[in-house]
């Protein structure tokens, strides 16, 4: 089975991102980042979403995100999903934090029960196709609406149609220029055809 051992943002500068992510989410070699000036505008095509136990954890990762200098996407609220909201880093990337449940069972923690990375993608099933021939396998599928990847525990891998991602982040799906996030992962090194790029960690 294929595992992504990292994910790395390319950001202008990597001591003001390092100390970000360290403050807001803790998180820990499963995000690295690098300097990168590559030129980039609207939406990158990707989110990252950080999945929690509960309510209370949700509100806390938000409110340190906000403390160190991120934005509000979508206000933290109850769907039918469960809850959570987005909020977008000083970096540009922007971050889900959730939770399936609707109420707290215990204190709050700063546990991160999954990191996963939601690629918009323009064809999921050439996209979902890509993939397999790549040597990944398919976890979930959905047809041409979502498609979740086997990629370990550490990090987790769903495509999605670019437009249903950019609204569920809350903006607009255009962009271009670089995605600023390349994928470490033991699947090699490749690029695929939206533009995204992995490489051996």
């Amino acid at each position: 089975m294929t595992t992504i051992e990292s994910v790395v943002l390319g950001v202008p500068d990597p001591s003001a991102a390092e100390a970000f992510y360290r403050a807001a989410f803790g998180l820990d070699t499963r995000l690295g980042v690098r300097a990168s000036e590559a030129p980039s505008t609207g939406f990158r095509g990707f989110t990252l979403s950080l999945v929690v136990s509960q309510p209370s954890t949700v509100d806390g990762f938000v409110a340190s995100a906000l403390d160190n200098g991120a934005t509000v996407l979508k206000p933290v609220a109850k769907s039918f999903w469960g809850y959570g909201g987005v909020v977008q880093a000083p970096d540009g990337a922007i971050w889900k934090l959730a939770t399936s449940t609707k109420k707290d069972k215990g204190p709050e923690t700063r546990e991160v029960d999954e990191v996963v990375v939601l690629l918009g993608v323009s064809d999921v099933k050439a996209s979902k196709r890509f993939y397999v021939d790549h040597g990944l396998e398919v976890r979930k599928s959905f047809g041409s609406k979502y498609v979740e990847l086997e990629t370990g525990k550490r990090i987790k891998l769903a495509l999605y149609p670019r437009r249903a991602l950019a609204k569920d982040a809350g903006v607009a799906e255009d962009g271009s220029g670089s995605h600023r996030i390349v994928i470490g992962s033991d699947a090699g090194r490749f690029t695929d055809p939206d533009g995204f790029e992995w490489e051996t960690p």
